[in-house]
């Protein structure tokens, strides 16, 4: 976070209840002006209850939400500066491209006129001025979408909530449409709030992330750091693939921890706060920090055979049950250098990470 911007959206000790079901607990969270920022969790974690109270749709339980250091928790959504795109684009299927962005404006009292020429500057900005005359339903799903966005855009918010709004496009559309977004963010300045549970979405679009589980924040951080560095098992496990290893701690310095897991074998990585000699925790390995030489190439590490490759288009998966403990994932790209390092089922096989691999996860 860089301190010269001012706070967009400041979520001091947020919680929201309903009966006896807590849905956020004492959520904090300080959201810069003009960034991308993104909740990202599975279903039920609150990350849409929590983007449908800064919008008004849900009263805060306790705590408070301001926006630009203005508490809005007695505002009604009308009065708030934000705008939210949805799922489902609901746009008007009796209106044209125009009429549907328009609408909106009009209804905050603009006239007819500047209203349409306000339509008409946004749905350039998304490409879609040529389909300004047709109706919805003359349009593909990622029009639409962008029809929804341009909406959205027009009044010109202070802060754009977006509600999973890519889940249903197909898979290509939806990774254009993650690009199209950051450059629309970037392009207009206004800070933007996304809610997703897919974790390549978030990586791809975000400035920061927000991780959540059962109604509070596990991590907040930029991608890399969420990714590289998760502070426990969840985040680690939810964000994208990793192998999640059993380990007892053996020795411990202030740089550098040694662990061992089933089978005897003991693995290095670095120190963490609240590990402890003689306490069980977890190492996590991403699968593409790791990589395969032939048995009788290599003496000693981690032996096992390869039980299966599975083939993904970019990358080879491979699964290798150790002779002695757990079986890993190692991911391969799908390369002349990384084909090289693929064997075939039936393999035996020493599993080599890459320095700096293990991240040790006491909680």
């Amino acid at each position: 976070m860089q301190p010269d911007r001012p706070i967009a959206v400041d979520i001091r000790d947020a919680v929201k209840t309903y009966g006896d079901f807590t849905a956020l607990n004492h959520v904090s969270l300080a959201i810069e002006d003009n960034e991308f920022f993104t909740l990202l969790g599975p279903s039920g974690c609150g990350k849409t209850t929590l983007l449908r109270m800064i919008a008004g749709f849900e009263d805060v339980s306790a705590g408070d939400i301001l926006l630009f250091g203005q508490p809005i928790a007695n505002l009604p959504p009308y009065q708030r500066p934000v705008n939210t795109v949805f799922q489902n684009y609901a746009l008007f299927p009796h209106m044209s491209v125009l009429e549907n962005v328009s609408f909106g404006l009009e209804m905050l009292g603009q006239s007819k006129a500047q209203a349409r020429g306000r339509a008409a500057e946004v749905l350039d900005m998304v490409q879609l001025a040529q389909f300004a005359a047709r109706k919805p339903a003359q349009l593909s799903g990622g029009q639409q979408q962008r029809v929804a966005l341009a909406r959205a855009l027009a009044p010109q918010p202070k802060v754009l909530l977006l509600d999973e709004p890519l889940s249903a496009l197909d898979l290509k559309l939806r990774k254009a449409m993650q690009l199209e977004l950051k450059h629309l963010q970037r392009e207009t300045g206004i800070t933007f709030i996304f809610v997703t549970h897919d974790q390549e979405e978030a990586l791809t679009m975000s400035d920061r992330i927000a991780v959540m589980s059962a109604g509070q924040v596990q991590q907040l951080g930029q991608a890399r750091d969420i990714y590289e560095r998760p502070v426990n098992r969840f985040v680690a496990d939810f964000i994208g693939d990793t192998n999640l290893i059993e380990v007892v701690v053996t020795q411990l310095d202030t740089a550098h921890a040694s662990c061992q897991m089933a089978g005897g074998h003991v693995l290095q990585c670095q120190a963490v706060t609240g590990a402890q000699v003689g306490a069980k925790a977890h190492l996590s390995l991403r699968p593409e920090r790791l990589f395969l030489t032939k048995a009788d190439a290599a003496p000693g590490g981690l032996r096992g055979r390869v039980r299966e490759n599975i083939f993904i288009g970019t990358d080879i998966t491979t699964i290798v049950a150790l002779d002695q403990g757990p079986s890993f994932t190692i991911r391969a790209s799908n390369s002349a250098r990384g084909n090289a390092r693929v064997f075939e089922p039936g393999t035996d096989v020493v599993i080599n990470a890459e320095q700096g691999a293990g991240r040790l996860l006491v909680s």
